[in-house]
């Protein structure tokens, strides 16, 4: 006995006209999520940035110097 195929029918997802609420949940409490995170993720967050600020400062500082070393 053989296999017979099977006709598969397309499914369509639309928006209906009247109720257009796309991702309702993003918006939902953002403030609060915003700082669950960044309460959850302090230690992260801090390592990642401490040296990239540091660097930052760093560049500032040389390059100021260097301007005040050309400037006689």
């Amino acid at each position: 006995m053989g296999k017979t195929p099977v006709r598969m029918k397309a499914v369509v997802y639309s928006l209906s006209p009247f109720q257009q609420q796309i991702m309702p949940g993003l918006w939902k409490d953002l403030p609060t999520k915003i700082h669950h995170k960044i309460s959850e993720n302090w230690i992260s967050a801090t390592l990642l940035l401490a040296p990239l600020v540091g660097v930052h400062t760093y560049v500032q500082n040389y390059q100021e110097k260097e301007k005040l070393e050309h400037r006689y």
